[in-house]
């Protein structure tokens, strides 16, 4: 059975004291609450990571790196590698948020060695695909995704793309306060976890982990969760206030 998820991507937000507050009413919310086949991920900015694996140890909580160089190592000034993150004993990252592929130009065959790199380090990537409103409205969601799917994905072996878990974030959705309608959202999702039975079987279909992202929160989380392919979310403005993820969380 595929695991439900939850995982908040903080962005570039929170002071170091603000963000240890976060984490620990988040952990001490968890305490009481009953989490069967669902894992809460919390990916902060990288200064903060190890802060937040120490008190991760303590409670029900992943946490994940929001971006990752392609290599081990190297003279690569303010960047860090999947090596790292292991080291820090982090259990997913973020690869391919649309903010990484418009801001910092990413493209999928960069995104394919980012894959590749945290993989090798036993890292989970969460892997994002999505459209831009403008091939939304011109009937090109479908075949962005696929695109973004095939470049990024479809070269991992049957095992190794059992580590993946992919998060659908239509780009028009994102920090717009417009999310897709549950309709759409399963809609991708079950053409995503189409393509990945063409591609392996079923049966890595069925166990491939899909998320929603794009202004999800507290209130329209359990519908959008209700959808038979949607396995939870990839949360961000929301997953800043400690109550609202926590309500999101109980959605799954």
């Amino acid at each position: 059975m595929r695991k439900k998820i939850v995982a908040g991507n903080w962005k570039m937000n929170k002071s170091f004291f603000e963000a240890e507050e976060l984490i620990a009413d988040i952990a001490d919310a968890l305490e009481n609450m009953e989490l069967t086949n669902t894992e809460v991920v919390i990916c902060p900015p990288s200064v903060y990571l190890e802060m937040a694996t120490d008190i991760a140890e303590e409670c029900n909580i992943k946490v994940g790196g929001q971006n990752v160089n392609d290599n081990d190592s190297g003279a690569f000034t303010g960047e860090i590698s999947a090596f790292m993150l292991q080291s820090m004993e982090v259990d997913y990252c973020i690869i391919g948020h649309s903010e990484r592929r418009k801001y910092f130009s990413e493209d999928n065959a960069l995104l394919k060695r980012k894959v590749d790199a945290v993989l090798k380090h036993d890292i989970r990537p969460i892997f994002c695909c999505g459209e831009l409103l403008a091939e939304r409205e011109a009937g090109h969601h479908f075949d962005v995704v696929k695109t973004q799917l095939e470049e990024s994905l479809f070269h991992l072996s049957s095992g190794r793309f059992l580590q993946v878990c992919i998060a659908y974030e239509p780009v028009w959705a994102i920090g717009t306060g417009v999310n897709a309608s549950p309709e759409q959202a399963q809609e991708m999702h079950a053409f995503i976890r189409q393509l990945i039975a063409d591609k392996y079987d079923n049966q890595i279909a069925d166990e491939t982990s899909i998320l929603y992202g794009g202004s999800c929160n507290a209130k329209n989380a359990a519908e959008l969760f209700a959808r038979k392919d949607v396995d939870g979310g990839l949360i961000g403005g929301a997953s800043l206030k400690s109550d609202e993820f926590i309500e999101i969380i109980k959605s799954l």
